[in-house]
């Protein structure tokens, strides 16, 4: 039988090669099917009532005929070819008995060609044919099909014939299994009859014996007859298939595939196995590397000539052993210990950043001296935007190594780390060795960048992995998992860089020589975009010729106007606009000015983001400005107080940390112990209501550092006195009065003085922290250094 389908919509009918619809077939009245019709000759099949069929129709004759039909009545007399040799047939090639059919759908083939689906209505015998050009049109007679009524013998060939069919299904492998329930589910017998007349496999003149009959039990008994014929055939070919299958057992099998590979190789020009195997040894002739690797790669190359190619170990094996000879294992570069040549580099490539240079120029005076050392493991913190990567690349630079980046933030998986064992699918060393497979040196200069943002939950903790990496006393012998030996990684100049520290595991913290980066002040950032940001964006925006001068006053205005932050992205993205609009001028012919002034400033960029003059407004009492730390710089920050009548109730706003709610709580306390020092009475904290209040609420905001802050916004709110203009403070109390240390202090001062702070308040132990930063940089502001919390209220409160 041929395939069975059952069309749900008109939309799959396009697909589906011969399809019934559960519809009865005399769905369209006699007569509104005209007494004459276009014919199209079918020469390998029939068409029944109720079955739709797809037909490619090729012949001009029939293409014409269709096209008629189509847009007319989409009516057509289907008749089958006696003969399907015959390409151009007469009228004494066709069957004289066919089905009226309905065009459901044409379609325009990109070939040129027509396909057409068309739903067999009713059958016909053809009257006399009235025309032969430009196609056969002829007179019909439409024919009755004489139903059968109350017959047992005529139900038991319709169960027959759905048994019949259903065993034909079974045997028949290539047909769904699908079409059997269908079949039951046919309740019309003349459907049924004519839904498999249509998918049997018999021949062309079968078929067309039992279109051309109008007795329907006559029609389903020659069915019958032609079913059992088909299921003699099919359980024949299936003993057959099976005996076969039997005979050709495994050992047969597998010498006929062997063979067949053996000439396939001989054609490719011999084994290419032999010649893999042969490759991998003669690279590992000239490796040096250890005794443990050099045992491991023979008893690998020992498995790979007794393992067939196609065995899927095979590829496991091979790509160890090339990962093997790819390591460079004792493989250096030449350190170049030139310090003069060294500094130089350093120098050019970043502005300031002297504590880190010259603890660079430390580790190569040592590595000069004394010719071999462990490399310590640096990690740079600090904002954002400093440049902690790019200065990994000019030590790289500054002492001939070869660099490569390990970017790992947000890496979970620790297999990435050490490798996953190379049993698994898709097994990989971990990134540790990639890299190195990658600038084939054992010693480069390697950036872990991002390290405070590893991940860690449930899929693994790639921070302890990192562990055994950033000891210097073990990572001598790192373990990688997929290349199950150990690796020599002391030689590696790693070089971490974080934004935050406190985001760093402790255990990991341990292993790193921390260096700080802190934010660059008002005048390094104007020598570093003098140096190297503005030559950088002319050559980038095909300005390099020009000669257009930008003073350091406007790139002082430009970073102080635009930018709020502790490195130069801001400030290298703000000279990046006004370098595109010179280059929009220059494209224009427009008159280019020889140097760049406020206004070309203010036209390119707009108004000023940002300005200083929030800090010259004289503040009403209860409102101070602190010094906060954030891990992308230094902030300033306002403390709000303000007393209404109430019952002594304390209310914080501002999404404050548990750190910050208790510095108010102390400050509170300690005010209301020194009252009487501060001329407060003290019934007025039972009927106040005391309302802190830190600006910009949706910001999270907690430290240790806000004590002094709190507390002189406390005491200024009570006392009626305010607090000094252009005065900022940091620093933390304690419930006797004392001011104690905060860390964190280049940065506070350098936005201090971004934002025009000229006296500063901090805890006399923080004065070693002030001698360390350059005076040129903190020049026009006044320190005042205390111990404690009645100096700081007698400096910050103006009498009234």
């Amino acid at each position: 039988m041929n395939k069975f389908y059952f069309a749900n919509s008109e939309e799959e009918m396009e697909f589906m090669p011969i399809i019934p619809l559960n519809e009865e077939t005399d769905g369209l009245e006699d007569d509104k099917i005209p007494d004459e019709l276009a014919l199209l000759p079918l020469r390998n099949t029939v068409l029944f009532p109720g079955v739709v069929l797809p037909i490619t129709v090729g012949r001009d004759k029939s293409i014409k005929a269709v096209n008629d039909a189509y847009k007319a009545d989409k009516l057509i007399g289907v008749v089958a070819q006696k003969d399907s040799t015959v390409e151009d047939p007469n009228l004494v090639d066709l069957s004289n008995v066919g089905t009226v059919a309905r065009i459901v759908k044409l379609i325009k083939m990109p070939d040129g060609g027509t396909t057409i689906i068309i739903q067999g209505r009713k059958r016909f015998k053809i009257s006399e044919v009235v025309s032969e050009d430009p196609y056969f049109k002829a007179r019909i007679e439409l024919l009755q099909d004489e139903i059968v009524t109350d017959d047992p013998e005529f139900d038991a060939y319709i169960s027959s014939i759905k048994d019949l069919a259903g065993q034909i299904i079974q045997l028949s492998p290539n047909l769904p299994s699908e079409a059997s329930i269908i079949l039951k589910n046919i309740e019309n017998e003349s459907f049924l009859v004519h839904f498999v007349s249509s998918n049997l496999n018999c021949d062309l003149k079968d078929k067309q014996q039992l279109l051309e009959i109008n007795n329907l039990r006559t029609r389903a008994e020659l069915l019958l007859k032609l079913l059992q014929v088909e299921l003699q055939l099919a359980e024949l070919k299936n003993k057959i298939t099976n005996k076969t299958k039997a005979d050709l057992d495994k050992q047969q099998r597998e010498y006929f595939l062997q063979q067949q590979l053996k000439s396939i190789k001989e054609e490719l020009g011999g084994d290419s196995n032999d010649r893999e195997v042969k490759e991998l040894q003669r690279k590992a002739e000239t490796k040096q590397w250890t005794e443990a690797a050099a045992e491991l790669f023979r008893k690998g190359i020992e498995k790979l000539e007794r393992m067939h190619p196609s065995t899927p170990d095979y590829s496991v094996v091979y790509n160890h052993l090339d990962l093997m000879l790819d390591l460079p294992w004792k493989h250096y570069t030449e350190d170049s210990y030139d310090l003069k040549k060294a500094k130089k580099i350093l120098d050019n490539d970043h502005y300031g950043m002297d504590k880190i240079k010259e603890r660079i120029l430390e580790y190569l005076a040592v590595l000069k001296l004394k010719g071999d050392m462990k490399s310590p493991i640096l990690c740079f913190v600090g904002p954002p935007g400093i440049g902690k990567t790019s200065l990994g690349r000019s030590i790289a630079s500054a002492i001939g190594r070869k660099y490569v980046r390990l970017s790992l933030g947000g890496l979970h998986d620790e297999s990435e780390i050490r490798g996953h064992r190379k049993t698994y699918i898709g097994a990989m060393p971990g990134r540790l060795l990639q890299s190195i497979r990658k600038v084939k040196t054992s010693n480069p200069v390697m950036i872990l960048d991002e390290i405070d943002k590893i991940g860690n939950d449930h899929r693994g903790d790639p921070s302890s992995a990192m562990l055994e990496v950033l000891d210097p006393e073990q990572n001598g012998t790192f373990y990688d998992n997929y290349l199950e030996l150990e690796y020599d990684l002391s030689k590696v100049l790693f070089i971490a860089t974080a934004n935050n520290i406190n985001a760093i595991s402790p255990a990991l913290r341990d292993r790193l020589e921390i260096i700080d980066l802190s934010g660059y002040s008002i005048e390094e950032k104007v020598e570093i975009a003098k140096r190297h940001l503005v030559p950088k964006q002319k050559e980038a925006h095909g300005l390099k010729s020009l000669k257009m001068r930008i003073s350091n006053g406007i790139l002082e205005r430009i970073v102080q106007d635009y930018t709020r932050e502790s490195g130069v992205r801001e400030l290298d993205r703000q000279l990046a606009s006004i370098m595109r609009a010179i280059a929009k001028d220059v494209a224009l012919e427009e008159e280019i000015p020889d140097s760049l002034t406020e206004e070309h400033v203010e036209r390119i960029l707009g108004k000023g983001r940002y300005s200083n003059e929030i800090y010259k407004v004289g503040n009403p009492p209860g409102v101070a400005v602190g010094l906060a730390w954030t891990y992308v710089g230094g902030d300033i920050l306002f403390i709000e107080t303000s007393l209404s009548e109430g019952k002594g109730e304390l209310k914080l706003t501002g999404n404050l940390g548990n750190v910050m709610k208790e510095s108010v709580s102390t400050a509170l306390s300690y005010l209301q112990a020194h009252a009487a020092e501060f001329k407060i009475d003290p019934k007025l904290f039972g009927q106040r209501t005391i309302h802190v209040h830190v600006p910009e609420g949706a910001v999270p905001k907690d430290g240790p550092s806000a004590g002094i802050t709190m507390l002189t916004a406390l005491t200024s709110a009570f006392t009626g006195r305010k607090v000094k203009s252009y005065l900022a403070m940091t620093g933390e109390i304690t419930l006797r009065g004392q001011v104690l240390p905060v860390g964190g202090i280049k940065e506070k001062i350098l936005a201090a003085k971004r934002a025009g702070i000229k006296e500063i308040i901090l805890c006399w132990q923080n004065e070693k922290d002030i001698k360390e930063i350059n005076p040129d940089y903190i020049k026009g502001l006044k320190f005042h250094f205390v111990k404690e919390m009645n100096q700081v209220v007698d400096i910050a409160l103006l009498k009234k």
